[in-house]
C-alpha cells in the first residue's frame, strides 16, 4: 500500500495538479459529454426521420418541410465549431442566464452535434429495405407505426454504431472549448488557459505553458480512454460481447 502511495505521490507532483482538480475535471467532462449527447441524439433523430419521412421518396412527401430542415441541417454543419459557439453566444446567454461554465458549454455543444448526428441517423435509415417499409403500410400500419416499429428497429445497429461515432466527435469539439468559453477548474483567474472546461483545460494550460510535458502525455492518455469507453459500449450492445 506504502508503494502505491509513492508511485501516486510521483505521478501527482510530477503533474503539478492536485488530485481533487484531476477528479473535478473529469467530473465536468463527462458531464459535459453525456448530457450534451443525449440531448444531441434525441434532436438529432426527429430531425433525421423528419428528413427520412418527408423527402421525395418519403412516406410522407413534404418538400417545404424537407427543405428547410435539409438547409438548416447544411448551414450549421458547415460553420466551424469555434465560430458556432463564439456566434451564439448570445443564444446561450439566453437558455441558461449566462456566457461561462459547464452548463452554458451544453448549448453549443449540443447545436454543433445535433445536425451532426441528424445525418448519420439520416443514412442509417435511409439504408432500411423499402420492401419492409411497403410491406407495413400494406397491413394497414400508420406513419407513426412504419416509424416506430419498422424504420427505427431496423436500422438499430447502425444507429448504435452513429451514436459511437458521434461521441468521438463531441470529444473532439468539447476540447476546441478550450482558452473560449471559461467553464471549469480556474475560471476567472485571467490566463485564457485557465478557463477551459474539463479535461482539455489541463493540457494547454498545465502541460505546454507550465512546461510540463507529462500533462501533455497523460491527457493523449486520457482522451483514449474517454474514446474508448464511448465506443466500447456500442460494439458490445452489437456484437453481444465485449469487442
Amino acid at each position: 500500500m506504502a508503494g502505491g502511495d509513492t508511485i501516486m505521490d510521483f505521478f501527482m507532483q510530477e503533474l503539478g495538479v492536485p488530485g481533487a482538480q484531476l477528479l473535478l475535471a473529469a467530473e465536468q467532462t463527462l458531464y459535459m459529454v453525456f448530457l450534451s449527447l443525449f440531448i444531441g441524439t434525441v434532436l438529432g433523430l426527429i430531425i433525421a426521420v423528419t428528413l427520412v419521412v418527408t423527402n421525395p421518396n418519403g412516406i410522407v412527401k413534404n418538400s417545404i418541410v424537407y427543405t428547410i430542415t435539409n438547409t438548416i441541417v447544411n448551414i450549421v454543419r458547415s460553420i466551424p465549431f469555434i465560430i458556432l459557439m463564439v456566434f451564439i453566444l448570445p443564444l446561450t446567454k439566453m437558455i441558461v442566464g449566462t456566457r461561462v461554465g459547464t452548463t452554458a458549454a451544453i448549448v453549443p455543444l449540443v447545436i454543433f452535434i445535433a445536425p451532426y448526428l441528424a445525418r448519420l441517423f439520416e443514412n442509417s435509415i435511409l439504408e432500411v429495405n423499402k420492401g419492409i417499409i411497403e410491406a407495413a403500410q400494406s397491413m394497414g400500419a400508420s406513419h407513426f407505426e412504419v416509424i416506430w416499429h419498422f424504420l427505427l428497429p431496423e436500422a438499430k445497429g447502425s444507429l448504435i454504431l452513429s451514436i459511437t461515432t458521434g461521441t468521438i466527435g463531441l470529444i473532439g469539439a468539447l476540447l476546441w472549448l478550450c482558452g473560449a468559453v471559461p467553464a471549469g477548474p480556474g475560471q476567472g483567474k485571467g490566463a485564457v488557459f485557465y478557463s477551459v472546461p474539463g479535461a482539455g483545460g489541463f493540457c494547454p494550460g498545465h502541460g505546454y505553458t507550465g512546461h510540463r510535458p507529462y500533462n501533455i502525455h497523460s491527457l493523449v492518455c486520457i482522451l483514449y480512454l474517454y474514446d474508448h469507453g464511448g465506443t466500447v459500449p456500442g460494439e458490445s450492445v452489437l456484437c453481444g460481447v465485449p469487442c
